[in-house]
């Protein structure tokens, strides 16, 4: 099993990625998330890996962070989704906001995602509602500094909820309910108290 490739950018093309390594280059499909974050042509970059192995290929795919190659392993679990069904999904949301919306219920932006109809969206939502960890739901971890910063404060914001005692998708809820005119985590929190019955 390959866990990570590190190694020199070669090639970034619009769906994959060539890193050198030890004069071997290996083609990485990824997500445009992970495209976009990944160091320029000749920077030194990391992607944790997964090898797909079918009768008739070897397919390698790479990730930004161990939290998007842990999301795009439970989304190829979902019968019907396969890996570029799965990276479609992790072009159109990140793993924070794929994390709301399985917690949440919200299928519309599931089905945002290039092949996911309405009837696939509520299947994923079905088998990875209770599959979705309040870690998924917090934490940005190694892609903070790529994620725009209302959606680190939202992140924030449900941790503090569930600092307060309420449920991680009860949390996710009320977050995800706030306008998107609240940037800041303590306005953010304040709205979605307001909405829980608890506002101050």
């Amino acid at each position: 099993m390959i866990a990570h490739i590190d190694g020199i950018v070669s090639e970034k093309n619009p769906d994959s990625v060539v890193i050198d390594c030890g004069g071997v280059g290996y083609m990485l499909s990824c997500s445009s998330a992970t495209i976009a974050a990944c160091p320029a042509v000749g920077k030194n970059a990391k992607l944790y890996a997964y090898l797909a192995v079918r009768e008739d290929a070897m397919e390698l795919y790479g990730f930004i962070s161990k939290e998007e190659k842990k999301m795009f392993l439970r989304l190829t679990g979902v019968s019907g989704i396969g890996p570029k069904s799965a990276l479609g999904v992790l072009s159109t949301l990140s793993v924070h906001d794929l994390s709301v919306a399985l917690v949440t219920g919200d299928a519309n932006s599931l089905a945002r995602a290039p092949g996911i109809g309405k009837k696939t969206a509520q299947r994923l939502i079905l088998e990875l509602k209770d599959k979705v960890g309040n870690d998924e739901l917090t934490a940005v971890s190694s892609q903070e500094r790529f994620v725009p910063r209302s959606e680190s404060a939202q992140a924030e914001a449900i941790e503090a909820l569930m600092a307060l005692g309420y449920a991680s998708a009860e949390a996710a809820r009320a977050v995800s309910s706030v306008g998107s005119g609240f940037e800041k985590t303590n306005d953010i929190v304040f709205q979605a108290l307001k909405k829980l019955g608890g506002g101050l």
